[in-house]
């Protein structure tokens, strides 16, 4: 006899719910990440412009005074000019009767270009000593001073005092300010002048090592001999007065381009260049007067043939320009690398004449060709900040949008609701004639055998006549059976073939053996009056359908709290506004009430969004009927117990609403009652609903970002005041509701915590909505811990 062994190890074929279900959780990743990169884009966004403006990782730091003992002498008496000399420092002076011009802290983007045309105008250049944080937000200005023919230094990024600073900073402020001036004028520099310095005999011992550390990165290092003091705003005539050399000494002068009020410097600046021709000196660039030093003391004028390069940070011969690379050969033009290589080398660039120097005049001789990658990173930092600042202005311009936008909803729901509340809880308020006759309830199941009889043993105990329509939708857990099983007279069960809980419900409704039928969750459990209570209003003709009061049965855990403080704060306030308003977008696929011949009038409930429930109340509204909201009729449900879970739901109901706003678009043209929803209701919902939860991250962001680098406590006393008008808000509802105070004990967390994670479900479902994805309905893992709802609270 043969004997048939069963297969081992085979696994069940897949549902098409479980295929749908895992097609869709495939397709969803890359808009999660993609959510998650605009966030993360938001925040650079607001790093980049807070580091320009010297909010984020600023250090205000500026010593006053130090000791000088380990400088040398020579270098305290000497100066104003430092060149690097086989990585070493040598001093250089300006010649007699020359003066150097340079204009520290810019560019400004109101006096800069006024100080361009005043130098321009006298045929004179200048050297102007920029902030990198600057150059990245004013490109413009560099390139129009660079093409005038004046030459440019460095003056850090931040402006910070870099004798507080570690290597790698300082190595990072000159290498980010090379990188901008790259993209805004296509050169790099050798010059460089310290924040904060003055004369060369203020070098003491904390600054004395960041100079030898310029020279050996090949930079020169530019003091002044004279200070206009400009800043200090003392007057036209006292800045000419300080300004001028004593003795036909040559100088370094400095003036100020940016960096506060400089009209007083617009003023002085052309008489000044004015009395200093007529004394006969002449105006030259820190390169310009290196050059014209060689060539004076050279012999027979051979050594100051060439293009000025002495004051050149890598070796150079000095007749003719050419440059031999020295210590820089192959490197880049930029000191881009936080390496401490040369700035003085282009890419690539050995021996060669000039280097990739870019200057053809002498004055402009610390100026290198931005080559290669040097030249392209540039650009995109140019780029990256120009949106920043087109960015910020608008985010902040959103930031006031939706702070008003939550106030005015946090304003509008409390008088709504209270004007609400006073009207259907009046003595004298009534719905009309007491509706008495029969119901149906439909019960749509699908996989629901954990809840299923908690929820028809909360129906038998209705105090008010009903049949029970269970629709099991090719469940595969015996739902049913346990259903037929519990033998209960007035419980129908419908079997069907899987296909979605719109086609369940339209099964129900179809089936159904009176006028008016109420529809509930296979999660959900009622209270004994909840269906009495929810079809009072149907005695008004006007109304067609009636949301009821959706409570979270599973409340005890911190995910269930949060939910259940969203749920009365939020939906039912809502409820309570909208209603009031005639402009209901949603009845609670929980708990709501349908007269069954509006849904036939409207085609039933569809398919084409995985809202059904706000798509059916749209349709309501379209159809001329009224929507409104019964507060005392409850029913509580079982929230997702888990994070996953609780997105994966928040994720169908956002996007479900965005597709049921869609389909119904035209409700905005549509007139008479059946377009109020389309005036009121869409412009609500897309604004409080959509817009607001979109943006209201900015709060959150603006928020953090304050405490960390602005101003801690501030920021956080304005994000208390804002969390207690919404705990004002809350109170109220819970008070509308009945509800325990103790749960708002959990709202601050749920700000920290769970709204961070609604907005980021929220930006999914835009994503979702603007990539044409689609979604099926998916299957939330019920525990059957909602029982009766005695006792809760």
């Amino acid at each position: 006899m043969t004997k048939t062994t069963p297969s081992r190890g085979r696994r069940r074929a897949p549902s098409r719910m479980e295929r749908a279900a895992g097609k869709a959780a495939a397709l969803q990743k890359p808009r999660v990440i993609l959510a998650l990169l605009l966030l993360l884009g938001l925040t650079s966004v607001m790093l980049l412009d807070g580091y320009l403006r010297g909010e984020v990782f600023s250090d205000q730091r500026v010593r006053d005074s130090a000791a000088y003992d380990e400088v040398p002498k020579k270098i305290l008496e000497a100066g104003p000019i430092f060149t690097a000399s086989n990585g070493t420092v040598d001093p250089k002076s300006v010649p007699k009767k020359t003066i150097v011009l340079t204009f520290d802290d810019g560019p400004n983007p109101t006096y800069t270009e006024k100080v361009l045309k005043i130098l321009q105008d006298n045929d004179v250049p200048g050297t102007f000593f920029l902030v990198g944080s600057m150059v990245t937000r004013y490109p413009d200005a560099v390139k129009d001073m660079v093409d005038q023919g004046n030459e440019v230094g460095i003056h850090t990024f931040t402006h910070v005092d870099l004798s507080y600073q570690s290597t790698a900073r300082v190595e990072r402020e000159l290498n980010q300010t090379q990188l901008a001036l790259a993209g805004a004028a296509g050169i790099t520099t050798t010059l460089f002048r310290a924040p904060y310095s003055a004369e060369a005999d203020a070098i003491d011992n904390y600054s004395w090592p960041v100079y030898q550390r310029m020279a050996k990165l090949g930079y020169t290092s530019v003091f002044i001999d004279t200070d206009s003091d400009d800043w200090k705003q003392p007057g036209v005539a006292s800045i000419i007065k300080t300004a001028t050399p004593k003795k036909n000494k040559g100088a370094s002068v400095l003036f100020h381009d940016a960096g506060g009020d400089r009209d007083q410097t617009l003023v002085a600046l052309p008489k000044y260049i004015k009395k200093m021709k007529a004394k006969g000196y002449t105006f030259t660039t820190v390169s310009g007067a290196l050059a014209k030093g060689r060539a004076s003391s050279a012999t027979g004028g051979a050594g100051g043939a060439g293009a000025g390069t002495g004051q050149q940070p890598i070796d150079q011969t000095e007749n003719g320009g050419t440059a031999n690379g020295g210590t820089a050969n192959g490197g880049t033009a930029n000191g881009g690398a936080a390496n401490g290589r040369q700035p003085g080398a282009a890419a690539g660039a050995g021996t060669g004449t000039a280097a990739g120097a870019t200057a053809t005049s002498i004055e402009q001789a610390a100026h290198r060709k931005a080559t290669g990658t040097t030249l392209y990173e540039g650009k995109a930092l140019v780029a990256a900040v120009a949106l920043a600042e087109w960015s910020m202005p608008a985010l902040a311009s959103g930031l006031v949008v939706v702070g008003v936008a939550v106030m005015g909803r946090f304003a509008m729901m409390l008088v709504l609701a209270r004007t609400h509340y006073r009207q259907r809880n009046k003595r004298r308020f009534s719905w009309g004639p007491e509706i008495t006759r029969p119901v149906s309830v439909i019960v749509p199941a699908y996989n629901e055998k954990e809840c299923i009889e908690n929820t028809i043993n909360s129906l038998v105990q209705s105090t008010h006549p009903i049949e029970i329509i269970v629709v099991d939708d090719g469940s595969t857990d015996g739902t049913a059976d346990l259903v037929e099983a519990m033998r209960i007279p007035n419980v129908r069960v419908l079997r069907q073939e899987n296909a979605g809980k719109p086609a369940a419900l339209n099964n129900g409704v179809r089936n159904a053996s009176y006028d008016i039928v109420v529809m509930m969750d296979g999660d959900t459990v009622f209270e004994p009056d909840t269906v009495r209570r929810l079809v009072q209003p149907f005695a008004n003709d006007e109304v067609g359908a009636v949301a009821g009061n959706a409570k979270v049965g599973n409340r005890d855990t911190v995910i269930g709290a949060w939910q259940h403080i969203e749920y009365v704060m939020g939906f039912n306030l809502d409820r309570r506004m909208y209603d009031l308003l005639r402009c209901m977008p949603t009845i609670p696929g929980a708990i709501g009430a349908f007269r069954r011949e509006a849904v036939l009038e409207v085609g039933g409930m569809s398919e084409d969004t995985l809202a059904e429930d706000t798509d059916i109340t749209i349709a309501m509204h379209r159809g001329g009927w009224r929507v409104v909201y019964e507060e005392h009729a409850r029913a509580w449900t079982e929230a997702p117990g888990s994070l996953k879970q609780l997105w994966s739901q928040r994720y169908r109901w956002s996007y479900g609403t965005m597709q049921a706003l869609w389909k119904h678009r035209k409700s905005l043209t549509d007139r008479g009652p059946s377009g109020r929803f389309g005036r009121v209701g869409m412009p609500l919902v897309v604004i409080f609903q959509i817009v607001t939860p979109v943006f209201a991250p900015l709060i959150d962001v603006f928020t953090v970002y304050s405490m960390i680098f602005v101003d801690f406590w501030a920021s956080l006393l304005a994000w208390l005041a804002v969390l207690v008008v919404q705990l004002v808000c809350a109170a109220y509802a819970f008070r509308l509701d009945r509800e325990k105070y103790r749960y708002l004990l959990m709202m601050p967390l749920q700000q920290l915590a769970y709204r961070q994670m609604m907005y980021l479900v929220l930006i999914h479902s835009c994503i979702t909505a603007l990539t044409g994805g689609r979604l099926r309905w998916q299957k939330l893992k019920r525990t059957g811990e909602v029982g009766t709802p005695a006792g809760v609270s």
